[in-house]
């Protein structure tokens, strides 16, 4: 499904047991249905997301047309990119034009990881690095807790993998402009001829091609979902969650870490059993600093 203006694209998916399913626009799995929404939905706060399933009425078969009446519970919901039941959050960033930035790359994994999703990495335009350069960043991004891929549009391989990876359910494709979202899904996608830009040469910051976004199929159950790029995500705002967005904390207490204090942020709290020799501990503490007041003293004695 995708979003145009004030219009839903909607694909059908058709049931044995629909009513309809005698008209063969119904029955066809690829038709799709141009529609507006019931104002009932907006009244009672419900926004329409690329990714819902939704039921839709009032339908002209012949025209194409439709209303989407009512929206189905959701299993996931992310607020930028606007996607609704997503499975795994693929951030691509480029290895040159232009170069990867390691604190705007920790931005988006940290958005990313907000979502609560499966995160991914898609190293894209290593035919444009020495092969030390792309080892030298999925080794790092190893370090950070992320399983990598180096990808070159006009490798077979390459593109082969990032398929598999993405075999089932929905992805979401997101990173800065000009990392090659729009060529990857080309690749992926024979025939779909998405519109690409190349990068400002002065500025080296990509152009905005995607403007909003849309589902693509990748095979029977997999959809892929191409967002527009910006450039630089904001923090998530709970500091609560901050902790937890990061994989290097994550690993430690998974693997037995317990702090003196249930409430540790893994600051200056005694007893705290995070390490702090992890590369991006100084971003963690500075988004520590912004997101989170300072909390009661304890230098003195506790209770757990």
């Amino acid at each position: 499904m995708a979003l145009e203006a004030n219009y839903c694209r909607v694909r059908l998916d058709p049931h044995p047991t629909d009513p309809d399913s005698a008209n063969p626009a119904s029955a066809d799995p690829g038709a799709t249905l141009l529609c507006t929404r019931r104002s009932r939905l907006a009244h009672g706060g419900q926004q329409v997301c690329v990714g819902d399933w939704v039921a839709v009425d009032g339908i002209d078969w012949v025209q194409a047309r439709g209303a989407v009446a009512a929206i189905e519970p959701r299993t996931s919901l992310l607020l930028r990119p606007p996607l609704a039941n997503a499975d795994r959050v693929v951030v691509m960033v480029a290895l040159a034009r232009p170069a990867p930035e390691a604190d705007a790359l920790s931005r988006f994994l940290l958005a990313a990881e907000a979502t609560g999703l499966e995160v991914l990495v898609l190293l894209s335009k290593a035919d444009l690095v020495a092969p030390e350069v792309l080892a030298h960043w999925r080794q790092r991004l190893q370090g950070w807790g992320y399983e990598t891929l180096g990808l070159s549009h006009d490798d077979p391989a390459a593109v082969a993998a990032v398929g598999r990876w993405l075999a089932d359910g929905v992805s979401v494709l997101c990173g800065p402009s000009g990392v090659g979202k729009s060529s990857l899904l080309n690749a992926l996608i024979p025939g779909l001829a998405l519109r690409t830009a190349a990068v400002s040469g002065r500025l080296e910051r990509g152009r905005h091609t995607t403007r909003h976004v849309e589902l693509h199929d990748l095979g029977a159950a997999a959809l892929l979902a191409d967002t527009p790029g910006f450039n630089r995500p904001d923090l998530p705002g709970d500091p609560h969650h901050w902790p937890l967005l990061f994989p290097e904390i994550r690993r430690q207490v998974q693997a037995g870490a317990t702090c003196r204090f249930r409430d540790c942020r893994h600051g200056d709290e005694p007893g705290c059993a995070i390490a702090r020799d992890w590369e991006r501990y100084g971003q963690y503490r500075d988004g520590l600093a912004v997101l989170s007041p300072p909390g009661p003293d304890r230098t003195g004695s506790g209770r757990r």
